[in-house]
């Protein structure tokens, strides 16, 4: 785990996004590095400013353990306008229990279905149908 760490790392300071995601899984859980929460929150900040949907979605458990819900809702908007399912369904809730307004919700759900959309060929559908098949998807 050590080597994977260093060469995490080193991807990182290269600006490789997946690099902070998984640098900041491995502080958050403590697997080859001692587990440290402001390294972990870093690494995942570095990977939502390099657009990485997931990394927004674990910065949004960070803001709300620290009491910035309106931060935190921001990072679920963003990453649901880059079509990340889990925060528009989050921010589905927030809209049921009006935490956010049904404009900022329209909105967003129209950027994320427009994402979601860009996302759809006939090749990755034909590639799913296969995956489906095998049992892997």
């Amino acid at each position: 785990n050590e080597a994977a760490v260093d060469h995490l790392t080193k991807a990182a300071e290269l600006g490789f996004v997946e690099a902070h995601f998984k640098l900041a899984f491995f502080y958050e859980k403590g697997l080859g590095v001692e587990e440290d929460e402001k390294k972990a929150l870093y690494h995942y900040e570095e990977a939502a400013i390099g657009g990485h949907c997931d990394a927004r979605y674990a910065v949004v458990f960070h803001e709300m353990q620290n009491d910035m819900s309106e931060r935190a809702i921001k990072h679920l908007i963003i990453a649901a306008n880059l079509g990340h399912d889990h925060s528009i369904k989050v921010l589905k809730m927030f809209y049921s229990g009006g935490r956010i307004s049904k404009d900022q919700f329209a909105s967003t759900l129209r950027a994320y279905q427009a994402a979601v959309d860009a996302t759809k060929s006939p090749q990755r559908e034909a590639a799913a149908k296969i995956m489906a098949a095998e049992g892997t998807s």
